[in-house]
């Protein structure tokens, strides 16, 4: 007879394949709290490095593009959390050239798991909290002193504001990433629109400049991180010129460059030839 009873369960979803596989690892860095804890309190002291850096900007100036102090702050709290979020989560792909080039990535393709999971959460590590929180308990300051008017359409928004945010942060970090499927050492070049986009990100853009502006909305779309988010719960028009319409776009632009982040990396995956070791 016939054996009928082979396992027909599928694969996991993605989502519970990642929870999985992060768990696994903060496991395994939990066996060395001490050295997770030092490597946490590095990464609060480089965002208090950061945040030290806006508040003497905007200390010596009082205003600066018509933003104070406590303003700013609610700008840095909004980009902090959100790249804070997408390094957490998705910081690992940034690592693609080196899988590629030790065969690593090879060995993620023929498991039966997505290699976007695995690549995301290899060496998953809790100290990246060490971002996030500092940057949250920023924003959380910022939310109560800058003297928004909390209506019950501000409430709700916020939390998709942030939401969309992190998803640009992470769209962003993928698109980075799939630039190593054609330049293997292309590393530095995706750290400067991550890291660099994250610094742009911490200061109003009307410091900057219309152009800038203008560049960080309509080319890669980084004003919607903290930008026109703060914009709206400010209720600030926008000194750059921008249609006030722009600042309800977040979820939109987040749908957008998530995927064409989603096309670039199918389209990274099938022009991949392995490493020919």
């Amino acid at each position: 007879m016939a054996d009928t009873t082979a396992d027909t369960r599928r694969p996991a979803p993605p989502a519970r394949t990642y929870l999985r596989l992060t768990w696994t690892w903060s496991r395994a860095m939990a066996q060395y709290p001490l050295s997770l804890l030092l490597l946490g309190l590095a990464q609060s002291l480089s965002v208090t490095i950061e945040l030290t850096a806006v508040l003497v900007v905007f200390g010596h100036a009082r205003t600066l593009a018509g933003f104070t102090p406590t303003e700013a702050l609610l700008v840095y709290g909004l980009a902090g959390t959100a790249f804070g979020t997408a390094d957490l989560l998705i910081g690992q792909v940034e690592r693609l050239g080196a899988h590629i080039r030790s065969g690593a990535f090879d060995t993620m393709l023929i498991r039966p798991v997505s290699p976007l999971v695995q690549l995301a959460a290899d060496e998953f590590s809790p100290r990246r909290l060490g971002k996030v929180l500092p940057a949250l308990a920023c924003l959380t300051y910022a939310l109560a002193t800058a003297g928004i008017d909390w209506t019950p359409a501000r409430a709700l928004t916020l939390p998709l504001l942030i939401a969309s945010g992190a998803a640009i942060c992470c769209a962003t970090w993928l698109l980075g990433a799939c630039l190593q499927f054609f330049i293997a050492e292309a590393r530095e070049a995706a750290n400067s629109i991550t890291y660099g986009g994250k610094a742009l990100t911490e200061y109003p853009l009307a410091v900057f400049g219309a152009d800038t502006a203008r560049w960080a909305t309509f080319a890669l779309p980084l004003a919607f991180v903290s930008w026109q988010p703060a914009l709206y719960l400010l209720d600030r028009p926008d000194p750059t010129g921008l249609p006030d319409q722009l600042r309800h776009a977040a979820p939109a632009a987040a749908l957008l460059l998530s995927a064409l982040a989603a096309l670039a990396w199918r389209t990274g995956l099938r022009h991949y030839r392995s490493t020919g070791s």
